[in-house]
């Protein structure tokens, strides 16, 4: 039963349009909610985001009613509480807002203020013609199905997957944290999804008949569609380097709960391992700084002057690599792998990788960070669609597989047109957790209503590196400069800056480190085409008082 609680301090409401408070609810340990006011109406719901739990008093609200949390970018719809965008997939909590007797009350229940969260309603009992069948299980497939059912949808839903032994996980803590146990991972209970009359099976998709509408599985069993999303992620590459291409143990790549489970395994809980990673990429680095944090030996090896030079460029790559040194991690930077040699102790195991240089570096285990690939196998061989020279499949704005009818791409797989800055609906390739739920979510929307615009949205990621990053934006056509504002000094652990990478005088991409909500404001004013531009910022404006526009602009 819903009861009144009073919220604490508070005599009368007094916000302007556009302002938002933290208030603390009497009676309730650790109770908050936030209020805020939109449209002259004041909103009370749950005070943190339902991703990670981030206060959403330092989000951004947009005039368009669009509340969107600084950490992730997942965003809520304030007149509803809805989840807007990923990675959230819980909606907020709305409460009643009571002023009498001198005081602010809200009326809600109190399990609901504590946790913060509206429990997505996913239950039903699939009745009717339509099959919606989802090859994968992961963030994209994790954004359909309960885009799907979160919006109404009450036909059948059937994921097929090899990892479909478990819900849909958070991959994002595999590099970040290592994790191991699938529960830890998991975002929801198995039950969730029984529920909500979702079939999650673990299978391996073999083949598409798109003409007959149905997909193979190497079980020899065949699920019928008449929509069909197809979501299977990427698949991890190996160096075809002797030694480092599967044919020693202890060589592991980094993609599913398995690979994590292996890696643990190898490098035990007492630390003293010595590690080398292939690759300074995002998920290279997140690895060796969490192998580093227990006390291991880690190295990475990597082909540019600096971490992620390419995307970042060499000075904000540098904080990254100076970052990671503060935790022992040691770089090898502008170097390449010769060949991974055999442990002179333990036969048919990894002992050792050789530079072209001649440096030899000592393996007890070895993590490749050398990219992934769309996992299209199934499709290779299928005269109904032409995949892309990368693997990927060529869809529309609404991620319609171009050519069939009922067929979607997300995720890893699909090459989409990018309306962001600099994109000009430019065909790219994004391997992007939040993109590819986003994209999932996408598909959602025009299933459970055929006339509804593509979703737009701004691609984010985040990596945790000893300070944590944000970024927003794709630079598909490359940058030209970097515009950095704040303090980039590693050495006092004072990191706190935004990074705007410029083509001409756009802004395509901001990256920002221990500066929220910068990135998120800078993501809402992208989506608006307001973002300033590099002559702007070198003069030193701040997009924070910069005002975002209602109008979406993509």
């Amino acid at each position: 039963m819903a009861t009144e609680y009073k919220l604490k301090g508070l005599t009368s409401i007094d916000l302007k349009n556009g302002q938002k408070q933290e208030v603390e609810v009497e009676g309730i340990e650790n109770g908050k909610i936030l209020l805020l006011k939109h449209k002259d109406e004041v909103h009370a719901m749950s005070s943190n985001c339902t991703h990670y739990g981030a206060p959403l008093v330092k989000g951004v609200l947009t005039p368009d009613g669009r509340l969107t949390c600084a950490w992730h970018g997942a965003c809520f719809k304030v007149s509803t509480g809805d989840v807007e965008d990923a990675p959230a997939l819980d909606p907020l909590a709305k409460f009643e807002v009571i002023e009498k007797d001198g005081g602010v009350y809200i009326k809600g229940e109190e399990s609901t203020i504590k946790s913060s969260k509206r429990t997505l309603n996913i239950k039903c009992s699939p009745k009717g013609q339509e099959k919606v069948v989802v090859v994968g299980n992961g963030s994209g497939a994790l954004g359909a199905v309960e885009g799907l059912r979160g919006g109404g949808f009450t036909g059948s839903i059937t994921c097929v997957s090899k990892e479909g032994a478990h819900p849909p996980i958070d991959r994002t803590k595999l590099s970040k944290a290592l994790m191991t146990d699938p529960s830890a991972v998991a975002w929801r209970k198995p039950e969730f999804y029984k529920e909500g009359g979702i079939d999650i099976v673990q299978d391996t998709v073999t083949s598409v008949d798109f003409n007959a509408k149905k997909v193979k599985t190497q079980s020899g069993k065949e699920h019928d569609y008449t929509k069909l999303i197809l979501a299977s992620g990427g698949l991890p590459n190996m160096l075809p380097i002797s030694g480092l291409k599967g044919d020693l143990s202890n060589v592991f790549p980094l993609r599913s709960l398995e690979n994590t489970q292996a890696i643990m395994g190898a490098a035990g809980s007492e630390g003293g391992k010595k590690i080398v990673v292939v690759g300074s990429s995002f998920i290279g680095m997140e690895v060796a700084n969490c192998l580093a944090s227990q006390k291991h030996d880690v190295h990475i090896i990597g082909m540019e002057s600096e971490p992620m030079e390419r995307v970042m460029g060499a000075k904000v790559g540098s904080i990254f690599r100076k970052l990671l040194e503060k935790n022992g991690v040691k770089f090898h930077m502008g170097a390449s792998v010769e060949s991974g040699k055999e442990s002179s102790s333990s036969k048919g195991q990894i002992g050792s990788v050789t530079l072209k240089d001649g440096t030899e570096l000592q393996a007890d285990l070895v993590v490749e960070g050398v990219g992934i690939r769309p996992s299209t196998d199934y499709l290779k061989d299928n005269s109904s669609v032409q995949l892309e020279k990368d693997g990927s499949l060529s869809v529309d704005e609404s991620f319609a597989v171009k050519g069939l009818k009922n067929v979607y791409a997300i995720g890893d797989i699909a090459t989409y047109p990018y309306h962001g800055p600099g994109g000009n609906g430019k065909p790219v390739r994004i391997e992007h957790w939040n993109v590819a739920q986003n994209s999932g979510r996408s598909v959602a929307r025009s299933i459970n209503d055929p006339n509804s615009a593509p979703k737009a949205f701004i691609p984010i990621f985040w990596s945790a590196l000893g300070s944590q990053l944000r970024y927003c934006g794709n630079t598909p056509n490359g940058w030209d400069d970097v515009v950095i504002q704040g303090e980039t000094d590693v050495s006092e652990g004072k990191q706190s800056f935004v990074a705007y990478f410029t083509k001409g005088d756009e802004v395509q991409a901001v990256a920002s480190m221990m500066k929220d909500p910068y990135m998120t404001q800078s993501a809402e004013l992208m989506r608006r085409g307001n973002m300033p531009g590099k002559s702007d910022l070198s003069k030193g404006v701040d997009i924070m008082e910069v005002s975002v526009p209602g109008e979406v602009k993509m």
